[in-house]
């Protein structure tokens, strides 16, 4: 069996009692675990107004993140860009990039990341032109990361030189992110690296990773398409604890799409003492059949086997394994344990 690499994904959740400061000090010790045991990657998503999700602003927990490891490759996974203005972003991530040369990761997604009321609130200062003009977005980041930056034209014949950062020496490297084939093939017109989120639905996998490929642009940065996929894991010990941790996670989801109200994410005894819902029920078990959740080995295997199906070198998994009542609200025993696990 060939190795593969792995990667992480997290989206600093957020169980009943625990306040955010608690979640993210947690996340930010999976990172330096994460680290230590020798992942490739470790990206924060982008998402608003959950009770259950404390991962808002992915540019600042990168930051901390990269003061608390060494090695590993640092990112967003991602930054929702119609919410915010390029030169932002761009500023950001330059920033970032000084601060952890050669290690920042740039993933850029065109979905809001939340709710309508939620979107209205983040692009008050925008349009809503924000979405179509993604690509145009997408491409003027890419020029003011670099370290040659943009050049603006004027009708008038003047020129207008912009930087995101004073003296750059290097960029963050910038990846696309979806689950759809406009995302696949935008990344692949540009020649930009893609992932396909793989663990919010799965539906059009193969179709995306195909039109990248086939219609792949070479470019300078990429003269290769590059690609891997995001994917649920819970590894222990024993199978049974691995289900155990996998349900407040996998009931979270399935009372998302639902339409359930939005709670704290439940602790494993919450989540095995809860009322039938046959609708969050019905969703949880069909979810289910698309998660890695088992002992390490078979968890490791299946990534392996989705790897290789895919042709691809590396996963990214989403560490979603729950807790216990007893473990302590600054901790993740779980989330750890799946990556110690996976590593082995």
């Amino acid at each position: 069996m060939r190795m593969i690499a792995l990667s992480v994904l997290d989206l600093i959740p957020v169980r009943t009692g625990q306040t955010s400061a608690e979640a993210v000090a947690a996340s930010l010790a999976l990172a330096a675990r994460a680290d230590e045991l020798g992942f490739r990657r470790y990206w924060f998503a982008e998402h608003h107004n959950m009770p259950s999700v404390a991962s808002t602003t992915p540019p600042v927990l990168i930051a901390a993140a990269a003061a608390r490891t060494s090695r590993i490759r640092v990112g967003s996974g991602g930054v929702m860009l119609p919410n915010h203005a390029p030169l932002v972003v761009a500023e950001q991530f330059a920033a970032l990039e000084a601060i952890a040369p050669g290690r920042i990761d740039l993933g850029i997604g065109r979905a809001p990341g939340s709710d309508p009321v939620i979107t209205q609130l983040l692009r008050q200062q925008g349009t809503t032109s924000d979405v179509e003009r993604f690509p145009e977005h997408v491409r003027d980041i890419g020029s003011l990361v670099s370290p040659d930056g943009a050049t603006l034209r004027f009708t008038s014949g003047g020129e207008y030189a912009v930087h995101a950062t004073p003296a750059a020496a290097g960029s963050p490297e910038i990846w696309l992110l979806g689950s759809s084939d406009y995302s696949a093939q935008l990344a692949a017109s540009f020649g930009l690296p893609y992932v396909f989120a793989n663990h919010f639905s799965g539906e059009g996998l193969e179709r995306a990773l195909e039109l990248y490929r086939t219609q792949y642009h070479p470019s300078e940065a990429n003269p290769v398409p590059r690609t891997f996929l995001t994917a649920n894991a819970v590894a222990a010990p024993t199978a049974e604890e691995a289900e155990a941790r996998a349900l407040p996670q996998l009931r979270a989801m399935g009372r998302l799409r639902a339409g359930r109200p939005a709670r704290p994410l439940e602790t494993v005894e919450e989540a095995r003492a809860s009322s039938p819902d046959p609708a969050v029920d019905d969703l949880v078990m069909r979810m289910r059949e698309r998660w890695f959740i088992g002992a390490g080995a078979e968890v490791r295997a299946g990534l392996t086997a989705l790897a290789e199906q895919h042709g691809l070198d590396e996963v990214m998994i989403s560490p979603v394994a729950g807790a216990f009542e007893s473990e302590p609200a600054d901790a993740t025993p779980g989330r750890i344990q799946t990556l110690e696990q996976l590593a082995s």
